[in-house]
C-alpha cells in the first residue's frame, strides 16, 4: 500500500500540514478530559472544511480530466463550512442545543448534488445518454429512503417522536443522502474500473466517516466529530495520492434505467403501507415524488437511447443503398478477425458503370445501385454482410464456419454472385444487363491463424479486383506473389535497415494551427526517406515494409530522437511549439518505448509536454492491454497521447474511455465532405463537442481551403493541419515559414494601431 499512496510530488505539503494540524486539534478537544463547548468545536470544523476546500480546489485546478469531481468537492466541503458558521451563531442565541445540528443537516443536504454529481461523473464519459451529471434520480433516491426511513420511525415509535418536524426532517435527509452516496461511492470504482485506484476508496471511506458521524451526532454521542475529521483528512489525502492510470468508461444508461425501478419500488411499497395507515403525510408526499423523478428518468432513458441507435445506424450506414458503410465494413472485418473466425472477404465493381450515369443520368445510376445491392443482399447468408464502399464499389464479407475452407468458400461466392447478376436489371425503362469484376481474399481464421489489419485485406481484395478488371476475367482471387508486387521488396528492406543506421531518414513538418488565433501552435513530424538512389520517399512506399519486417521500432526511435532534438532547438530559440510523432502497432507492443522517450526527454532538457505521440484506434487492436500499459506509462512522463484518423477506426467511443489522451485528430474523410455533406457535418459538431466535455482538444486534418476553415472555426474546433496552411516542410523552410507568419502578423498589427490613431 505504501508504494501505491506516493503523494504528487508538486502537492502543497504546507497546506496538507496545515489541515493535520487543524484535525488533530479537534480530536484533542473530543477526547481531551475536558469537552470543549459545541461553538468551539463548530469553529474549529470551520476552519476544517474552509482549508480542506482550498485543498480540493489545488486539485481541480491541477487535474484537467478529473475537474468535475474535484470542484465539486471543493464545494460540498464549502457548504458545509456555511454550516457549521450558521451553527456557531445559533449557539451563541439559542440555549435550545437540539437545533444546533439543523444548520450542519441543511449544509449536507445542499451539498448532496455536489458530491453525487462528483461521483458518478468520476472516470466517465459524458454524453447525452444517461448523462451521468444528472442528479435527478439521485434525489429521487434520496427522498425514497427518506419515506422508507419515516414509515420505519412511523411504525415502530422513535425517541424523535416527539421532536418537531423542522428538527427531524433536515436530519432524516442528511442520513438519506448520506446513504445514497456512500452506496454511489462504493459502486464506482467497479462501475468505472477503478478497483485498482486507492484514491476511490480513500474518497468512499471518507464520506462513510462523514454519514457515521452524521448519525452519532443524532445519538448525542460526542465521537461524531473525530468521525467527522477522520472524513475530511481522507478526502484531502485523495486529492494529493498519486493517480494509478486507469481506463475511462463509458456512461451505461442501463445502470440509470435500473436505479429508476429501485426507487419506484421503494416508493410503491411506502404507498401501499399508507394504504394500511401506517405511514405519515411526509413519507407520502416523499414516496410520491421519488415515483415521479423516476418516472421521468425512465422516459428521458428511453428517449435518448432511441436517438443513440438511430445515431449510431446513420454512421454505419450508406445512405442511398441502405446498406453498411466502409466503416461498418471494417469494423466487421475486424470483429471477425478479433473472434479468429474464418471468412471470405470480396470487393466488388461494377463495369462500365459511367455508361449508365452518362447514357441515363445519375437517378437511373443511383436506382441501379439500389437494385443491385438488393439482389446480392437476398444471395447472401443470414451472417454474411454486404457494404457500399463508395461509388459503384461494393463489400462482400462471406462468414465462414469453423474448419471450413476459405479457397473453395470464394470460387463458390465468385461463381454466386455472377449467377445472381446474370439477370438484367430494368433501369429507365431499359433492361440493363451488368457485368462486374470482384476481388477475393480470405482469413482462415482459427487459434494459430497470423494477426491482420481489415484495411490490409481490404487492399488486397481490391488489388484482386483491378487485376481482374484489367484483365477482364471477372472473377479473381488475391495472390501474393502476383498482386503483392514482391519482386524487390526484400532488396529495398535491406536498403531501409541500412537507411535507418545511416542517416538517411529525415523529417518534415506540418504545422498546427490554432483556428481562433491563427498562431502557429505545434508541427507534426513526417518522416521521408532520402533514398541515394530512388530520391526522397514518402512514408506510403517503405512504412508498410518496416512494419512487416520488424524494422519499425528501429525507426521510431530515429524519428523520435531526430523529432525531440529538434523541438529542444525551437524551445531554446523562444519557438514554443508542441511536436507530434506517430506510433505503429508494434511500437505499442514495446515496454521499452517509454524508458527511450524519458532519456530522450532527459538528453534534450525538453518539456515532456511539448511531445505528443499520435495513435490511431486500430493498432490498439492486436494487444489492447500491452498498449494501454505502454500508452498509459508515457502519459505518466507528461508526454501527451493524439488519437489519429479519429472517426474511421473499429470502435472510436469504446477506444476512446480507455485511453488517457489529450487531443482528437479528425480524419480528413470528414474534413473534406464538412461543406457538402450534412452528415459529415454533424459527426464533426458532435465529436468536437464530445471531446470538450472530455477536455480533449481537436485537431481538424486535411483543411484545403477557406471555406472548411471558416466552418472549423464556427464549430469551435481547437487547431486545423492542412495544405491550406503549409505542405510538410523541412526545419529550416518551415522556420522561414514561420518568420513570414510573424512577419505578416506583425504588419497586421501596426496596420490596426494605424487605423485606430
Amino acid at each position: 500500500m505504501s508504494r501505491r499512496l506516493r503523494l504528487l510530488t508538486d502537492a502543497p505539503r504546507g497546506l496538507l500540514v496545515l489541515v493535520v494540524l487543524i484535525a488533530g486539534v479537534q480530536v484533542a478537544l473530543t477526547v481531551g478530559p475536558v469537552h470543549a463547548a459545541d461553538g468551539v468545536q463548530l469553529g474549529v470544523a470551520l476552519t476544517l472544511h474552509v482549508t480542506g476546500a482550498l485543498l480540493l480546489r489545488w486539485r481541480a485546478r491541477r487535474a484537467a480530466g478529473e475537474r468535475a469531481l474535484w470542484h465539486r468537492l471543493a464545494g460540498a466541503s464549502a457548504l458545509l463550512a456555511v454550516g457549521c458558521a450558521v451553527g456557531i451563531v445559533l449557539v451563541g442565541v439559542r440555549a435550545d442545543h437540539a437545533a444546533d445540528a439543523v444548520p450542519l443537516a441543511l449544509a449536507h443536504v445542499a451539498a448532496f448534488p455536489l458530491l453525487y454529481g462528483g461521483m458518478v461523473l468520476w472516470n466517465r464519459d459524458s454524453t447525452n445518454v444517461a448523462d451521468p451529471s444528472d442528479t435527478l434520480l439521485g434525489a429521487a433516491a434520496v427522498l425514497a429512503v427518506v419515506a422508507v426511513t419515516d414509515t420505519v420511525l412511523a411504525h415502530v415509535g422513535s425517541r424523535w417522536a416527539d421532536a418537531p418536524w423542522w428538527q427531524v426532517q433536515p436530519v432524516l435527509l442528511q442520513i438519506a443522502a448520506g446513504l445514497v452516496v456512500v452506496g454511489t461511492s462504493v459502486a464506482v470504482p467497479y462501475i468505472s474500473g477503478m478497483t485498482r485506484d486507492p484514491r476511490a476508496w480513500l474518497i468512499s471511506g471518507g464520506l462513510t466517516a462523514d454519514l457515521v458521524a452524521g448519525i452519532a451526532a443524532v445519538y448525542g454521542h460526542r465521537g461524531g466529530w473525530v468521525l467527522a475529521t477522520l472524513g475530511v483528512l481522507l478526502l484531502c489525502l485523495a486529492a494529493v495520492v498519486r493517480p494509478t492510470p486507469v481506463p475511462r468508461t463509458m456512461t451505461d444508461p442501463g445502470a440509470t434505467t435500473i436505479g429508476a425501478f429501485v426507487v419506484i419500488i421503494s416508493s410503491i411499497a411506502v404507498l401501499a403501507v399508507t394504504a394500511l395507515g401506517a405511514a405519515s403525510t411526509t413519507a407520502v408526499f416523499c414516496a410520491g415524488v421519488a415515483g415521479t423523478a423516476s418516472g421521468i428518468r425512465l422516459l428521458l432513458n428511453v428517449r435518448d437511447l432511441s436517438q443513440l441507435a438511430v445515431s449510431r445506424r446513420e454512421a454505419l450506414t450508406d445512405e442511398l443503398t441502405g446498406l453498411a458503410n466502409r466503416r461498418a465494413v471494417l469494423r466487421r472485418v475486424e470483429e471477425l478477425c478479433t473472434e479468429r473466425t474464418p471468412f471470405v472477404l470480396g470487393v466488388l465493381d461494377l463495369d462500365k458503370f459511367k455508361e449508365v450515369n452518362d447514357g441515363l443520368g445519375h437517378a437511373a445510376g443511383d436506382d441501379l445501385l439500389r437494385l443491385v445491392a438488393r439482389r446480392l443482399t437476398a444471395g447472401l447468408g443470414d451472417h454474411d454482410l454486404l457494404g457500399r464502399l463508395g461509388g459503384d464499389e461494393f463489400a462482400l464479407v462471406a462468414h465462414l464456419e469453423p474448419g471450413a475452407c476459405p479457397e473453395e468458400r470464394a470460387a463458390r461466392l465468385g461463381r454466386d454472385v455472377q449467377e445472381w447478376l446474370a439477370e438484367p436489371f430494368a433501369v429507365g425503362g431499359l433492361s440493363v444487363h451488368v457485368a462486374v469484376s470482384l476481388g477475393l481474399t480470405g482469413h482462415a481464421g482459427g487459434p494459430d491463424g497470423d494477426p491482420v489489419e481489415p484495411a490490409a485485406l481490404l487492399r488486397q481484395a481490391d488489388a484482386a479486383m483491378y487485376d481482374g478488371k484489367r484483365a477482364g476475367s471477372g472473377v479473381v482471387r488475391y495472390d501474393a506473389d502476383r498482386h503483392g508486387d514482391s519482386s524487390g521488396r526484400l532488396a529495398l528492406v535491406e536498403e531501409l535497415r541500412a537507411g535507418i543506421a545511416g542517416g538517411e531518414l529525415v523529417l518534415h513538418h506540418q504545422p498546427q494551427v490554432g483556428v481562433e488565433t491563427r498562431r502557429t501552435v505545434g508541427v507534426e513530424a513526417l518522416v521521408r526517406w532520402q533514398h541515394p538512389t530512388r530520391g526522397l520517399l514518402g512514408p506510403v512506399d517503405f512504412l508498410p515494409l518496416a512494419e512487416v519486417h520488424g524494422l519499425m521500432g528501429a525507426l521510431t526511435d530515429e524519428v523520435l530522437a531526430q523529432a525531440v532534438a529538434q523541438a529542444a532547438v525551437w524551445h531554446r530559440a523562444g519557438r514554443d511549439l508542441r511536436i507530434s510523432v506517430n506510433l505503429s502497432a508494434s511500437n505499442l507492443l514495446d515496454t521499452g518505448l517509454p524508458a527511450r522517450v524519458a532519456e530522450l526527454l532527459a538528453l534534450h532538457a525538453l518539456p515532456p509536454s511539448a511531445l505528443v505521440l499520435e495513435v490511431t484506434e486500430t493498432v490498439l487492436l492486436s494487444d489492447p492491454d500491452r498498449s494501454l500499459a505502454v500508452v498509459g506509462a508515457l502519459t505518466e512522463l507528461g508526454a501527451g497521447v493524439s488519437i489519429d484518423d479519429f472517426g474511421t477506426g473499429y470502435a472510436s467511443l469504446t477506444y476512446l474511455h480507455q485511453l488517457p489522451v489529450v487531443e482528437l485528430k479528425l480524419d480528413r474523410s470528414f474534413t473534406a465532405d464538412l461543406l457538402t455533406d450534412s452528415r459529415a457535418a454533424a459527426i464533426v459538431a458532435s465529436t468536437v463537442r464530445l471531446a470538450h466535455q472530455l477536455g480533449l482538444r481537436v485537431v481538424a486534418e486535411g483543411v484545403e481551403d477557406p471555406a472548411t476553415l471558416l466552418h472549423l472555426r464556427a464549430l469551435d474546433c481547437d487547431e486545423s493541419q492542412g495544405y491550406l496552411h503549409s505542405p510538410p516542410l523541412p526545419a529550416a523552410e518551415l522556420e522561414q515559414w514561420l518568420a513570414r507568419q510573424d512577419e505578416r502578423r506583425e504588419r497586421d498589427r501596426q496596420e490596426v494601431r494605424a487605423a485606430r490613431g
